[in-house]
């Protein structure tokens, strides 16, 4: 009986281990151990021990760096023939290869998981970025399970992981102490992750996690978010290389910069370093970029600028007031480009440092969807006031110039440098094609790469990095991870091109979808529509039918300045036949051309931790609510109810507050007084303080606000009560109407973390001084 139990066990062995052997090493993720026949010897002393299954990369296997800038234009560095400085990009390029026509999505989000997982951005549920997804497939931003991360592909195969800056990956409504945390970086294949869950943030206040836990602000006052980035990065390699020297790394560097805000250290920007590099405006600097371009072998010869949208405003069409606003905007941002490329060059060095740069795999993509148009035809001084339906005028911008770019500012530029960063092209974030979905990459590898200094002018995608990391490393694209099959990756290698620059292209059908902006790639030909255009209050159709498509033939008008939908019709219908059978293919449908309506959780379709809520407690040890999961404040009356209690001697300290210095509003005790403070986009500010100093013990302290109703940005009558007693009253002239910062700033208890609503308290040391017991709200 116990032979044939044995005989019995090791056919189903085997018969397992044909199974696997039917497959590549690396197929199947996580990789199995061996199959081993059943020890029958009791005694230990007589059996040699087996060897200690391992996985482990392929002998010489190099680290691999990702760097992605976030929101900059395809022209922009210098490296490019643009106005910024760029040595650190420079310096890969002419220590490897410069891709100069490498193709981006048209939205952070979008882009993000298309590059760390080799799928197009459907394909990956992630339409919209997070906080605007809806309940349709192709946009709900859950990424399935037939999808797995680069990160977690190289874990499995034994590499050190690490995802540091921005992750704008994470369904807004699991950015919470509840979770779940299946979809956050450590748990999706990352071993370290430091940065932000948000689409921006403050660089000198930013709400970060490291791993899944919320951490405080730094008290330095000279931090900035972009330097602790690589400080970070450094540190967790240099640990990996002296605990285990014989694993290679992985890392994600995922920059904040360029996107707004545009607020580089203060020392960079007292230098004034761009100071009158732009006053020529941006109509004259495309014709010098284009100029560069063409010398340095970026675009063609003969490559002609494609005609800026006819909503954008000629500069010299422009005030004098104007020109010396807008120009001040370029400098700030070419202050913030350049300060980020700085950092990448401090984390070259740190790794040449430590011996390890030859064999990295580095990876430097320069930008993830092309520059920003959120900033409007003017630019903004607090970005979310256009958001807010309260758009900035140039003779508010010039009024607060001197304070642009500084801490005191939360700045994006005009459109018209928008434009300027798709040189040749024209368009920026969220348009399908031209600027809007192309950015200069370069990567290096010595140890891997002979080829030096060289351009590569084939088309490739973000999609195109996973499957050349798998080919770099020597390892397999996954078939099957935990038991279920993946979806096949659309990109392809772009190893041939290493040592071939006239090698035939490979990715030679691509399509893009934002928002109804839509295009179709094949075979050097792109046709595309535009249907909306951000600083347009009105779509461009209400009928996705009746669009108009554009027709250019790359190879040959780089820039997309020649249309020629009318002289070649036929070519038009067939690439837009292609467009749907790619669409079909890759879970687009339904287009959604909604704008502001898509931030509101319940009209969009996305879950809502919040939906349908009329009151919330909030108890101590809650930190970092962000606005998805908190109860809306926003064009509502409501009550705010504190059970504290107040020591001997007084208290002083925020009780509870939301947002920060562009927007929010806080409730606090000042000199033993209640008092709230409501701060309207750093513009207005209004306080209600109390007539009577808090008792000792405990107390009901209580607000309530009562809204005015009526249009956007109404205020209200807000009342303060101690004990049920009235003790101060007054008027909030203005409210925020549309949102405080998304995820970028929270609401907390017992504290005003990250940048404050008001100057009355210690930017960081602004805690409670008395218990809090709980604190109520509830709508009216």
């Amino acid at each position: 009986m116990k032979k044939a139990v044995f005989t019995f066990i090791c056919v189903l062995i085997f018969a397992n281990a044909n199974v696997f052997a039917q497959t590549k090493m690396g197929e199947v993720l996580p990789i199995p151990a061996p199959n081993r026949a059943p020890i029958t010897e009791m005694d230990w002393r007589k059996v040699t021990p087996p060897e200690r299954f391992v996985v482990k990369p392929p002998k010489g296997a190099p680290n691999v760096v990702i760097v992605l800038m976030d929101q900059t234009g395809y022209s922009d560095p210098s490296t490019m023939g643009g106005g910024v400085n760029t040595p650190a990009f420079e310096r890969v390029a002419k220590n490897g290869l410069l891709f100069t026509n490498f193709h981006v999505n048209a939205l952070c989000s979008p882009s993000r998981v298309a590059l760390l997982t080799g799928r197009n951005s459907h394909q990956n549920h992630m339409a919209g970025v997070t906080g605007t997804n809806t309940s349709y497939p192709g946009d709900d931003g859950i990424r399935p399970p037939t999808i797995n991360s680069i990160g977690y592909m190289l874990q499995s195969w034994g590499y050190c992981t690490g995802y540091f800056g921005k992750c704008n990956e994470v369904p807004d409504n699991e950015v919470n102490v509840s979770g779940p945390f299946t979809r956050w970086p450590t748990r999706t294949g990352f071993d370290k992750f430091y940065g932000y869950l948000a689409g921006e943030q403050s660089l000198f206040h930013p709400s970060l996690y490291d791993g899944t836990t919320p951490i405080g602000t730094s008290t330095d006052p000279n931090y900035h978010f972009n330097t602790d980035l690589t400080n970070k990065s450094l540190e967790w390699i240099r640990a990996t290389r002296s605990l285990t020297p014989d694993r290679p790394f992985m890392i994600y560097y995922a920059q904040s910069a360029s996107h707004p805000p545009h607020t580089p250290p203060i020392d960079w920007l007292k230098r004034d370093s761009y100071k009158g590099k732009f006053d020529q405006g941006w109509d004259k600097y495309r014709e010098e970029v284009l100029a560069r371009q063409i010398k340095l072998g970026i675009v063609p010869a003969g490559t002609k600028l494609a005609k800026n949208p006819e909503t954008v405003q000629e500069w010299e069409s422009l005030t004098p007031q104007a020109k010396k606003v807008l120009a001040r905007e370029m400098e700030v941002y070419a202050t913030l480009t350049e300060h980020a490329d700085y950092e990448v060059g401090r984390l070259m060095d740190g790794l040449e440092e430590m011996g390890e740069l030859d064999n990295t795999l580095f990876i430097y993509i320069f930008g993830d969807n092309g520059s920003s148009v959120v900033g409007d035809l003017n630019g903004t001084f607090v970005e979310w006031s256009g958001l807010n339906g309260a758009p900035e005028d140039i003779p508010y911008l010039a009024s607060r110039l001197d304070e642009y770019g500084g801490p005191n500012s939360y700045p994006n530029y005009a459109v018209g440098w928008a434009m300027a960063g798709g040189t040749p092209c024209t368009l920026g974030i969220t348009f399908a094609h031209g600027g809007g979905n192309i950015a200069g990459m370069a990567l290096q590898w010595p140890k891997g790469i002979k080829a030096k200094g060289e351009k590569r002018t084939q088309y490739t995608h973000l999609i195109d990095v996973v499957p050349t990391i798998l080919e770099a490393v020597g390892i397999p694209e996954p078939k099957t991870v935990n038991g279920i099959a993946q979806l096949p990756m659309q990109g392809s290698s772009m190893s041939y091109l290493f040592e071939d620059g006239k090698a035939k292209e490979r990715h030679t059908v691509q399509y893009n979808e934002t928002a109804g902006n839509r295009s179709i790639y094949q075979d050097g030909w792109i046709a595309a529509t535009i249907h909306s255009a951000l600083w347009e209050p009105e779509l461009r159709t209400q009928d996705f039918n009746k669009d108009k498509w554009e027709l250019y033939n790359m190879r040959e008008d780089f820039g997309l300045a020649n249309d020629l939908a009318a002289k070649n019709p036929k070519k038009l219908e067939e690439l837009k036949a292609l467009f749907i059978k790619e669409a079909l293919k890759n879970n687009v449908f339904p287009l959604d051309d909604r704008r502001a309506e898509r931030l509101n959780a319940k009209v969009a379709g996305r879950p809502d931790i919040m939906d349908g809520r009329k009151t919330l407690t909030i108890y101590p040890g809650m930190p970092g609510l962000t606005e998805n999961s908190f109860i809306s404040t926003k064009q509502t009356s409501y009550t705010i109810d504190a059970k504290i209690e107040v020591p001997k001697g007084g208290a002083n300290g925020v009780i509870f507050s939301q947002a920060g210095m562009f927007g929010g509003w806080s409730f606090y005790v000042l000199n033993g007084k209640p008092k709230f403070t409501y701060n309207w986009l750093a513009r207005e500010s209004y306080s209600i303080e109390s007539t009577e100093t808090l008792p000792e013990g405990k107390v009901s302290l209580g607000f309530d606000f009562a809204y005015d109703g009526g249009p956007l940005n109404s205020g209200g009558t807000g009342t303060i009560f101690i004990n049920g007693k009235k003790v101060g009253q007054g008027r909030i002239g203005k409210t925020m109407g549309s949102l405080y910062s998304l995820a970028a700033e929270t609401a907390d208890i017992g504290k005003d973390s990250y940048s404050p609503v008001t100057k009355d308290y210690d930017p960081w040391n602004n805690s409670f001084t008395g218990k809090i017991e709980k604190v109520t709200f509830n709508l009216k």
